[in-house]
């Protein structure tokens, strides 16, 4: 074997041949090309309510259906929508945004977040991978926008959606990745969806 393939020695250092740096960098390359990048939700947890609940993220390879008391837990659910859209129109939101909107040539993620609960206090937060960029929290701006939520899963009841007087939903002041929410749940539960930014080196 070439001493060229495996590396040369100088003054007892360990210098890598030119043959194994080419090999390195394609074997670098191969790994950025095939590995997965989405911006997505990466982590959570539920602080304080009157029940037991915990944070689930939920796998939307296998389909269930989200809406109306599905679940009837204490847990705050997340899922990841659709990745890296870029817009072909401007997109409206109730929180973030610039005046409100995302506009049109911008890359976002897609995310659902909810409590399907019983009746009680939640507080807790979600965290993504990505900076959040606009929050949909009322139903006309849920509606708006399901067409970025391509995926297996069912939703119903979708004109029950949104946020009611006495819940609150905002992005983190010091973090930019994180969402806090304070939602009085109860039937037929809480749902918005989050766009955050496309993650850095994601493909679309």
């Amino acid at each position: 074997m070439s001493v060229d393939v495996v590396a040369r020695h100088t003054g007892g250092e360990f210098v890598p041949g030119a043959n194994m740096v080419r090999m390195l960098a394609l074997l670098c390359f191969c790994v950025l090309v095939v590995a997965p990048a989405a911006a997505t939700v990466i982590n959570g947890e539920v602080l304080r309510q009157n029940g037991n609940g915990k944070f689930t993220l939920l796998d939307t390879s296998v389909p269930f259906s989200v809406g109306h008391d599905n679940f009837n837990t204490d847990n705050l659910y997340a899922f990841d929508e659709d990745q890296n859209i870029l817009l072909s129109e401007p997109i409206r939101v109730d929180i973030g945004g610039d005046r409100g909107m995302i506009a049109q040539g911008k890359i976002v993620a897609s995310h659902y977040v909810f409590f399907d609960s019983y009746s009680g206090i939640h507080e807790g937060y979600v965290d993504f991978d990505a900076p959040i960029l606009g929050i949909a929290a009322l139903q006309e701006t849920l509606a708006a926008t399901d067409f970025l939520a391509n995926n297996s899963v069912n939703y119903i009841s979708t004109e029950l959606r949104g946020l009611e007087p006495g819940d609150y939903v905002w992005v983190d002041p010091d973090d930019p990745f994180r969402l806090w929410v304070f939602w009085a749940g109860s039937s037929p539960g809480d749902y918005i969806r989050v766009f955050t930014e496309k993650s850095l080196g994601a493909m679309m």
